[in-house]
């Protein structure tokens, strides 16, 4: 999936709306024509030419109407379809309706069940869309399994079947997709949680509503283009405190080198100078393998003046001395990124909270869905249910920039706008990843670029660098959070 950085994404709430909007003073084809032919013409290039059968599951709703659509059209095509009705026709929509009547006067035949021993050109699952909110169960748990154990290739309608459309849960069980054509615009839970898992590769076809969806509220998909602009080119007459200096605090008793991590990727990604304020009482005055940084006590780096942005959190620790120099680093006037043990720290503390919400300079969290869950007092899998929710709740409960870190990683802020990164592989399952984020987003702050461009940019770049080591033959087994680094700056200044 290649989408530039505006690409619209829906959730089902406001889709609903552009839908009614769209009925509003149009003339036919009516949506379900124009979707059905959208994945008609599709299906007809993943099909090919090869005279093998197509299997189209049409369930109960509109998605079923779709599916039908599309059978009829492939029909035409001299498709040989054998379309499995799952649905009760009396209860159709008008919609669904005409659609049914039109493939049988097309004369199409339904059947229920999958016919036995076929060696299927594609299949097509129109059994449930975006409307879905319960576990599937039953005779439709059983046919999606028979779905996903058929050795052919699977095209789903606006979503695979099974799975939450704002969320990316799968509820109970799910289609396994290899591409998902989305009618309208994109949904969150193509792009988050489990979705990336089930959509395969996805395509979007707007159905001539763009006007539509431009109007109504809606987050965006971060692509490419966020790095094309992020930083000016700089000019011959510069010096190091041109590009700003930052501050990471963390790097407690056993945890350094979280510490040099998120220092080493705020100086390769362009930080005039970094200065890393190590908690540890034997920690080494100097990084042999980054001899550029300046390592402190943490104290003698909150102390700094000149600082332009400070990230405090990698390595912090637990004890009385990080929540004091935590509570210094809230009452700075300057930049924040604040991570790992600084959001756990704010989570159980009511003073640090407080503090938090009060700041008035820019402030970015980075919490995985464990932290959200102790910053929101919530229990995980809440934050699983909706994974955008728990962003903008995050968002405008702390007064911050939000990355809800995972596979499809929410960014979040407190005016309600939101987008979505897809950038990044499993590879980055894996100890320090979040270290070197923090570094690369405060980097990009020491910079200049505004708290919004360097939480979309950074988290962008960070799953970008990642994607390119596994491009290159490094990982995703064993990929480390320490190659990300060089990757990213490379990246950047390749733009």
């Amino acid at each position: 999936m290649n989408m530039p950085h505006t690409a619209p994404i829906l959730l089902t709430a406001n889709l609903r709306r552009v839908e009614q909007a769209a009925l509003t003073g149009r003339n036919p084809p009516a949506l379900m024509e124009r979707a059905g032919l959208a994945a008609a013409e599709l299906a007809r290039t993943l099909a090919g030419d090869s005279g093998k059968p197509v299997l189209i599951i049409a369930g109960p709703g509109n998605n079923g109407g779709d599916a039908l659509v599309v059978a009829r059209h492939l029909k035409q095509w001299c498709y040989k379809v054998s379309v499995v009705c799952t649905g009760n026709p009396q209860q159709y929509s008008a919609d669904a309706a005409a659609a049914l009547q039109a493939w049988r006067k097309a004369g199409g035949e339904l059947v229920t069940e999958i016919p036995p021993a076929q060696d299927w050109a594609l299949v097509i699952d129109g059994l449930f869309g975006i409307g879905l909110k319960r576990d599937l169960d039953g005779a439709y748990a059983a046919l999606v399994e028979q779905v996903n154990a058929l050795d052919a290739s699977v095209l789903a309608l606006d979503i695979p079947s099974g799975l939450d459309a704002d969320s990316g849960r799968v509820l109970g069980c799910a289609v396994q997709a290899d591409h998902t054509i989305t009618f309208i615009a994109l949904k969150p839970g193509l792009l988050t949680l489990d979705g990336p898992d089930h959509c395969g590769t996805i395509h979007d076809v707007d159905l001539g509503l763009k006007a539509e969806v431009d109007a109504a509220p809606h987050g965006v998909l971060i692509g490419t283009g966020v790095l094309a602009h992020v930083l000016p080119s700089r000019p011959r007459n510069s010096h190091k405190g041109t590009y700003g200096s930052v501050g990471i605090i963390g790097g407690a008793q056993g945890m350094v080198g979280a510490a040099l991590l998120a220092a080493r990727a705020a100086l390769k990604c362009g930080a005039g100078r970094v200065y890393a304020g190590l908690l540890a009482g034997d920690a080494t005055l100097v990084d042999m393998h980054q001899p550029e940084l300046m390592l402190r006590p943490a104290d003698a780096v909150l102390r700094l003046d000149h600082l332009s942005a400070l990230a405090i959190g990698p390595g912090l620790g637990d004890t009385p001395d990080a929540a004091e120099y935590l509570d210094w680093a809230l009452e700075s006037a300057i930049p924040l990124v604040l991570d790992a043990d600084a959001l756990n720290q704010i989570a159980s503390t009511v003073a640090l909270k407080s503090k938090l919400k009060q700041r008035v300079t820019s402030t970015i969290l980075t919490p995985h869905p464990t932290e959200a869950a102790r910053l929101l007092g919530c229990a995980i899998s809440k934050v699983h249910q909706d994974r955008v929710a728990a962003a903008l709740q995050l968002a405008r409960e702390y007064n911050a920039g939000v990355v809800l870190k995972g596979a499809g990683s929410i960014c979040a802020w407190p005016d309600g706008h939101w987008a979505i990164n897809t950038s990044g592989n499993p590879g980055m399952a894996a100890a320090g990843m979040g270290d070197v984020l923090t570094g690369i987003i405060v980097a990009l702050l020491a910079q200049g670029v505004d708290e919004r461009h360097a939480l979309t940019t950074g988290v962008y770049l960070h799953g970008a660098a990642a994607d390119q080591l596994v491009k290159n033959g490094l990982g995703p087994i064993g990929l480390t959070a320490g190659e990300i680094i060089d990757a990213a700056r490379a990246l950047l200044n390749r733009r």
